[in-house]
């Protein structure tokens, strides 16, 4: 095969344009699920898919699937994929290198006159973020199995809309839900390329790393409820107050975070809000979010039940009634040693210097391992920084990764055995 030729100035154009398609003025990127920014950067992205003539499909649930069929239909195709989503105040590279990066790798290789064997496909995941409906990787759980479908029908956002809403504003609600699930054997592989979130590619001057590990995630919902009133008429010894039971709990979650024994042990509250919310008022109800995350399965489970016992004693100690909810409990991923030898052989190919990694945040890439072997490319990012306006990956990093990705679908698509 030829030396393949990416265009980067025409990959940055359109990783710039698809920025701009957000409900916050640039340099911030919202593109929340199936917002007016989120359709009209579906559609954006299904455009790029007719320029290259690959067939597309959209299931029940908004996954876009964009194939370049191969000359052999019997065997299993190849699929690359990211999401487009964002969550408020995000960047522009998170999600986005995976997808724009992909099409610029299958244009590189239709380019050369490259014609696979086994068909390439690009996926567009639904809802990675969880920013909607509070639970992420939403379209890649639903087509793993991961999701129950009851449990996926009984979302609701904080205006109490369904899934079943968001489906009919998007066009989708003619199809069933049932369809989502890929049948068994739907992809012999699947490579997501990645900015690392992370600084390690960047500290240590490497251009490419492989990922042979996702670590397990979980979310917590904690609904607290204290009793309100004035804040001049009700005296300290009589409060219950819920925003300080959320504020004592969010305290021992880092507490546990930190007092785990794992250096890989991380914990969030990320979502604290409180009612009424008015300054001379008495918190009556709160509510937080919490994610917790661990590459070891046991560390994070024991994490986890340290942090269900801390809300209960916080709430019997302050009065408070309380719920909880676990929204998701995961596994980690092992990624398959076939594809990762694979792209560390494609890096050697290249003369590019490549890292075995981690992966300490998950991707869509968690579920799909669920489905078939599994692995991903990580680029660096300026300063390991993500999920914030000035999220950064440079042309030249952008490059490697799509290069290596290119490649990579190519050996992977040419393979007959398996």
């Amino acid at each position: 095969m030829a030396r393949l030729r990416t265009d980067s100035a025409r990959l940055r154009s359109q990783i710039d344009a698809l920025g701009r398609i957000s409900e916050a003025p640039s340099p911030v990127v919202t593109r929340v699920l199936f917002s007016d920014a989120d359709l009209k950067a579906r559609t954006f992205v299904k455009n790029i898919c007719r320029e290259l003539d690959l067939s597309i499909r959209e299931d029940a649930v908004g996954n876009i699937f964009a194939r370049w069929a191969g000359s052999n239909p019997k065997l299993l195709p190849v699929a690359t994929g990211s999401h487009i989503d964002a969550i408020p105040n995000a960047g522009r590279y998170d999600g986005v290198v995976g997808v724009l990066g992909a099409l610029e790798a299958l244009r590189a290789l239709k380019i050369c006159g490259f014609q696979p064997k086994r068909s390439l496909e690009l996926i567009v995941f639904t809802a990675e973020e969880p920013t909607r409906f509070g639970i992420g990787c939403l379209g890649s759980r639903l087509l793993a199995g991961a999701l129950p479908l009851q449990k996926a029908n009984a979302l609701r956002d904080r205006d109490g809309h369904d899934l079943t809403y968001w489906r009919k504003r998007a066009g989708l609600a003619k199809q069933s839900m049932k369809s989502v699930r890929l049948p068994t054997k739907r992809y012999s592989a699947f490579i997501e390329l990645h900015i690392e979130q992370g600084p390690l590619l960047e500290k240590e001057r490497i251009p490419i790393g492989v990922v042979e590990k996702i670590a397990a995630p979980s979310t917590l919902r904690v609904q607290l409820t204290g009793v309100g009133g004035h804040a001049g008429a009700v005296l300290m010894p009589q409060r219950r107050d819920a925003l300080l039971a959320g504020a004592e709990i969010a305290l021992a979650v880092e507490k546990v975070a930190r007092t785990t024994g794992s250096p890989d042990t991380v914990a969030t509250t990320g979502v604290f809000r409180i009612e009424p919310g008015a300054v001379n008022s008495v918190p009556c109800r709160a509510w937080l979010e919490i994610d917790l995350r661990d590459t070891r399965l046991q560390t994070r489970n024991a994490a986890l039940k340290r942090i269900e016992a801390g809300v209960s004693n916080v709430c019997r100690r302050r009065r408070i009634q309380f719920e909880l909810e676990k929204v998701n409990v995961d596994s980690p991923a092992i990624c398959a040693p076939s594809l990762v030898n694979t792209v560390s052989a494609v890096c050697d190919e290249l003369g590019l210097r490549v890292k075995k990694m981690i992966s300490r945040a998950y991707h869509d890439s968690l579920f799909m391992a669920q489905t078939c072997p599994t692995t991903m490319i990580f680029i660096p990012c300026r300063g390991g920084i993500s999920h914030r306006p000035d999220e950064y990956s440079a042309p030249n990093q952008i490059k490697n990764g799509v290069q290596v990705l290119a490649y990579t679908l190519a050996k992977l698509s040419a393979k007959i055995d398996s």
